[in-house]
This record gives C-alpha cells, sequence and structure tokens, in this order.
C-alpha cells in the first residue's frame, strides 16, 4: 500500500538511500534537510519523480505536514561535522526528537529514531547488546552528538509511555557506502580518500582498536523491516555487522583494493574514541529475521568506486 513517508535527514548519506529504496516500493516521499552536511547533488536523481518532494528545512523548527510513517534521520553523525557546532548538534537530536514526535502525535504517524551505537559510548561490555546502558563521557567533545541521541531515545519512550505514540527505535553501528562525505573524518572514506589521493594513511593509536562495518543496503533493510514490524515493538534494535575488524586490517583492506603507494601514518587517540564497537544483534535475527549479507571487501569495492569518480568529477 502506497504511504506517505517523511524522512528528516533526507539528503545525506543514509537517508537519500532510503528515499531511493521508499521510491522504488512505491511510495510518496517527503525528504527534509538543511544541508547542513546533506547534498542535493544525492538525491538530484529523484527530483522530477511525481511521488518525491524536497524541502528545505531545520528539524529544530516545527513542520506542519500531513504523513503516515516518519524516519527522523536528521543529525549530523560524524566527529568533524557534529564538533563544528555542539550545540546546534545537540539542538538537532533534542528539538528535532521533540518536534518530530509532536508531529507523529498530531497526525497518528508511526515515527522511527535512527539512533546510534555512540549511546554505548566507550563499552565496558562487549560486545553491545540492547541492554546495556553505556559509559558515556557527559561533557567530553563528543558528548554533544553521544548524549543528544541517547536524550532523543529518552523522548521517544516518553512520548511512548505517555501518548501511546508508534515508535520504533534503532541503533546503528558503524555504516559505509556510496555516498559517504568525502571529508566526514570516518575511518572508511578517510582511508579511501587518502588512498585514492596516494597520501599516508593516518592511524590513530597502534591501530588495534576495533569497529565492525556494514553496508548502506544491509543497514536500510533493517531500517524497512524494524518501521514494518508490528505495533507494540519499540526496539531498540541493534543494526550494524557483527564482524569485527581492527584499523590496521582495514587500512591493508583499502590499499591492497586501490593500489597505490600509501604509506601508514600513526598518530595520537583523539579524546574519548572508544577502543571496541560490536553489536550484538540477537534481537535483529530474532524480530526482524535480519542480518547483514554483504561482505567488507565486496562493499569496499562499492565504496572505493563511488569515490574514484568523485574525486576524477
Amino acid at each position: 500500500m502506497k504511504k506517505r513517508i517523511l524522512v528528516t535527514g533526507g539528503a545525506g548519506f543514509l537517508g537519500s538511500h532510503l528515499c531511493d529504496r521508499l521510491i522504488k516500493e512505491g511510495h510518496d516521499v517527503l525528504c527534509v534537510d538543511n544541508f547542513f552536511t546533506g547534498s542535493k547533488t544525492n538525491i538530484a536523481h529523484l527530483i522530477g519523480n511525481p511521488y518525491f518532494e524536497l524541502m528545505r528545512h531545520d528539524v529544530t523548527f516545527p513542520l506542519y505536514v500531513e504523513v503516515d510513517q516518519i524516519y527522523n534521520l536528521a543529525c549530523p553523525a560524524s566527529p568533524v561535522h557534529y564538533q563544528f557546532d555542539p550545540v546546534q548538534t545537540t539542538k538537532t537530536s533534542v528539538h528535532g526528537a521533540i518536534n518530530m514526535l509532536g508531529l507523529a502525535k498530531r497526525v497518528k504517524a508511526r515515527i522511527f529514531q535512527a539512533s546510534t551505537s555512540e549511546v554505548y559510548g566507550d563499552p565496558a561490555v562487549h560486545p553491545q547488546p540492547e541492554n546495556y546502558w553505556g559509559h558515556v563521557n557527559p561533557i567530553g567533545p563528543r558528548s554533544c552528538y553521544d548524549e543528544g541521541k541517547r536524550c532523543a531515545e529518552t523522548l521517544f519512550f516518553d512520548y511512548h509511555a505517555q501518548h501511546n505514540l508508534d515508535i520504533k527505535v534503532v541503533r546503528i553501528f558503524n555504516t559505509y557506502g556510496p555516498r559517504m562525505h568525502p571529508n566526514d573524518g570516518r575511518v572508511v572514506s578517510n582511508f579511501i580518500v587518502q588512498a585514492l589521493k596516494g597520501e599516508d594513511i593516518t592511524i590513530y593509536g597502534d591501530g588495534s582498536q576495533t569497529r565492525s562495518f556494514c553496508y548502506v543496503d544491509d543497514l536500510l533493510e533493517g531500517f524497512v523491516r524494524m518501521m514494518n514490524t508490528e505495533a507494540g515493538f519499540t526496539g531498540p534494535v541493534n543494526l550494524g555487522n557483527p564482524n569485527e575488524f581492527s584499523m590496521l586490517e582495514l587500512a591493508e583492506n583499502v590499499l591492497r583494493l586501490v593500489g597505490g603507494k600509501s604509506k601508514l601514518a600513526y598518530h595520537s587517540l583523539p579524546t574519548d574514541d572508544p577502543r571496541q564497537r560490536q553489536p550484538n544483534i540477537e534481537l535483529a535475527k530474532e524480530k526482524l529475521g535480519w542480518t547483514p549479507e554483504v561482505q567488507l571487501e565486496d562493499g569496499l569495492k562499492e565504496t572505493i568506486a563511488y569515490f574514484r569518480r568523485l574525486l576524477n568529477a
């Protein structure tokens, strides 16, 4: 059945892929973005489609539209961008959540919150299950994002408890793929861009810290499955790839696939950078029938091809 679906942050990396998917499924999509980190080039191919609408709007201000579902993705998600204006980052998470929850309450829409594995901070439990409360520094350089997203989750569950709002919450672990911002400071895009330019690959610490990398198509499959679960199942649900890789392993993979003569350059670890990040996805398997399918090498090839085109454009 065709639904009217709002995607906030719809011109961003994840949002634009989600808009693509929802349009292909036959829905009527309203993409809202203030273009702080989103880009019109990500959704340019959809402009002109009668079932796609683009609105420049900042979610920290109320929005009055009529929709059936809301995917709330709006928020800068990389340290470079969310630390640029930390107050605005917190406002986007908190005021944005309040405004979108208010909209969902008014029009009786189901609302989905794109939360983050950052709610676990630098975890003392490994891998991280949804019932782990986290280990977060509330006054560090990353806290505008970490605590903003934690507060957004609080708001979602309070609206659910107080107003019986139909909510769905996922916690996104490291995701990569085409349309990542080339200067977002994330490790996959950093390594690929540096390798393609023949620059040294920046490794923080000794490179032994680990991350789990989920390809964008796998993540979106989890989004859509979660949005369409039965009413009453709220989450939060971890979505990410449980295969763990060290930064050194990732750098070696990128170098092998790109070729060239880049070398590894070691720098000190950033403040509050987590040592380990790996999702426990048992709940996603049980409730969504979801497991990621794209292997790291295959996903890296697609992402490298995208950045190669971007840098040569």
